[in-house]
Parts: structure tokens; sequence; C-alpha cells
């Protein structure tokens, strides 16, 4: 997971449910709400669309895409019978159903990422906790090319795309109403000279001015801090501002990833983050700290 902030210049807007997973979940938890507040089961529900109880759960979940004539059908059973409120629940069928921002990089973006590219365009705060490389959102240009040139198998023309996409995404920090992003960045990761000396002091450099957005927190995880409860690695955490949307973690690995939303999981996880920011030095050290570490490169 992993443009420069000067690569998107420009304030854009963010709207909600510009992607297929975020509308799927708000519509399957909006759903799972009526049905569960007319007190019908899963299994009725399942009988009135000619479909499976597990099917059910699959578009409650937001998992699989949605018919607007099962939308329908289960919003009559459900008894919603006014007009405005059908003909928003069908309305956001059709954005289930549109493609996502990322389309056109579809031939550079994994499967198991899509989910996340969507999430990320709506979430309302971003909470990342980074060992290895800088976090995606404050990559420079030249610094995601020299992670990204680690991919045996990429040309020069997809690593092109992938850094253009890489640079998209970095749009949320600069919309009218920008996500909110907590990095916890370990120190190692700052002092790893990813793409040569010059690459990571620009680097450095740009995560100096990024510290200084009233709505991005960056945080350094110093050395002297020894063991700590993200074991495991790298951790995102995404939040939204829609009720309906539980927390989601995404972890990542080389060929794959995970996402958790169940409450439990994201209990754990969201006390491995706070855990890490109280290890952490005060987001109003890091732009020193970030100017100490580029005076010894």
């Amino acid at each position: 997971m992993e443009t420069s902030l000067g690569g998107a210049q420009g304030r854009t807007e963010r709207y909600p449910y510009t992607g297929q997973a975020s509308a799927r979940m708000v519509l399957g938890a909006r759903l799972r709400r009526l049905r569960e507040a007319a007190g019908i089961s899963a299994e009725d529900a399942a009988n009135a669309i000619r479909a499976s109880r597990s099917k059910i759960c699959r578009l409650e979940l937001g998992r699989t895409g949605f018919k607007a004539r099962d939308v329908g059908d289960l919003l009559t059973l459900y008894g919603v019978g006014d007009d405005a409120e059908r003909a928003t629940m069908l309305a956001l069928t059709e954005h289930a159903n549109a493609a996502s921002w990322w389309q056109e990089y579809a031939d550079v973006v994994p499967s198991w990422l899509e989910q996340y590219l969507d999430l990320e365009r709506v979430a309302s705060l971003v909470r990342t906790y980074q060992v290895q490389y800088i976090p995606g959102l404050l990559q420079t240009a030249d610094y995601a090319r020299a992670v990204m040139s680690g991919s045996p198998y990429a040309s020069d023309l997809e690593l092109d795309r992938r850094v253009e996409l890489r640079l998209r995404r970095q749009q949320i920090l600069y919309a009218q109403d920008p996500v909110r992003l907590w990095a916890v960045i370990d120190e190692a990761a700052l002092r790893r000279p990813i793409g040569g000396i010059d690459v990571m002091r620009a680097q450095i450099r740009h995560l100096i001015e990024a510290s200084r957005l009233h709505h991005v927190n960056i945080q350094v995880l110093p050395l002297s801090a020894g063991g700590h409860a993200a074991g495991g690695g790298c951790i995102t955490m995404l939040r939204f501002s829609e009720a309906e949307l539980a927390d989601v973690v995404y972890l990542e690995q080389l060929l794959s990833s995970v996402y958790l939303s169940r409450p439990g999981e994201s209990a754990h996880y969201r006390d491995v983050l706070n855990r890490l920011a109280a290890q952490a030095e005060h987001p109003n050290v890091a732009p020193t700290t970030l100017e100490h570490i580029l005076a010894t490169l």
C-alpha cells in the first residue's frame, strides 16, 4: 500500500459511494436494518427473492452485487412504501453496480486491492502503522516508483501507471472535506534509503510539509521504543462517516490481503493502533524528528 502531495495539487470533491464496495456495504447494512426492524428472518427474505439464506447474508455484508428487482422486492417485503425512500435505495443500488473510480487502471490493480481502493476513497479517517515503507498516501512519486521497482515482472509502462494511480489516491487529502490521516511510521522506514539518498531526502522533506496539514497527524515510533504491539507488521484501519459502516481493518500481504470488520476484530486492532500511538512521539514533535533524520541521511 503505499505520490507526492505536490503531485495531487488542486482541491477535489469527495462523493459518498464513489465505488462499488462502499455502496454495497451501505446498501447491505440498510437492508439488514430494515429486515430486522420488520421482524423478518433471513430465510423469509431469501424466499422473497428466490435465493438462499447465504445470499441474503452476502447481500447484507455488501459482498455481492445487487439486482434492482431484488432490492425492490425486499423493500416491499420490509414494508417500505415511501416513494422517496425507495428511490434513494434504488439509486444506491445503481451506485453499487457502477464502475469504480480506479477502473481505468484495472490492468495494474490486483483483485485483492480493488475493495481497498473503493473504501479508502470514501473513508473519513485512515489510521495506519507502517514499519518498512512510508504510507502510500504520503509517498513522493520517486519514492513510490522505487518501492514498486522491486517487482521483477513490472514493465516501465506498468510502473508509470501504478505511480499515477498512487498519485490519484492522494487526491483525498485535498478534497473540500479531506480525509483525516493518522500515520504512525516506524523510524526504521524513515532511515531505509529507498531509491537512494536523494530520493529519501526528498521524501523526508515531503513528510515535513505533510505534517503541517491540519488533517494529517504523523507520529514517529523511535527505534528506542523496542518491542511493541504490532509485532505482526503493518496495519491500516478505515473509518467512515456513514453510521451503517463498521470500521474496516486492512492487512496487506505480498500477493493477497485480508479485510476484517467484525466488532471484536476491529476492537483488537484499534487497541493495537492506540498502543502504538501512545509509544510513538507526539505529532507536534514529528517535524523536529524528521529534520534530524534528514540531517543525518
